[in-house]
């Protein structure tokens, strides 16, 4: 076996209805709806699923927990846009570094969603 790509990754989440209010208007991320109680939010050709902590799915995380992530998403703005369109929807921001990876050099910025939710927003620096 060999993986292509990730079709989705499911965050668990206190309220879904708060969480895609917020993935939609502070990172642009488009809310599919199957169900009032299954709902998922779309960038690209990513998606991420919404389960809902104490809802219960036929099959999830042996622990699922909200705020339990890590992600980091790239994006084509400067991190200085980001950050000024984080204080304008007041967004604290956890921190801003730029580093040095294996597709080159990235500008990243922290902050955390309504789970708190460690949320990564990088663009890569042109050399």
């Amino acid at each position: 076996m060999k993986v292509e790509r990730i079709n989705h990754l499911v965050l668990t989440v206190k309220d879904i209805d708060l969480t895609c209010s917020f993935y939609n208007e502070v990172l642009g991320m488009e809310v599919e709806e199957f169900t009032p109680r299954k709902k998922a939010l779309k960038f690209g050709e990513q998606s991420l699923m919404l389960h809902q902590k104490g809802r219960g799915f036929d099959l999830e995380a042996d622990k699922p927990t909200p705020g339990s992530i890590d992600i980091s998403f790239m994006v084509a703005e400067s991190i200085d846009q980001i950050k000024a369109e984080l204080e304008v929807k007041g967004i604290p921001v956890e921190g801003m570094f730029e580093r040095r990876n294996a597709m080159g050099k990235t500008a990243s910025i922290y902050f955390r969603d309504p789970d708190r939710n460690l949320i990564e927003v990088s663009n890569f620096i042109a050399l």
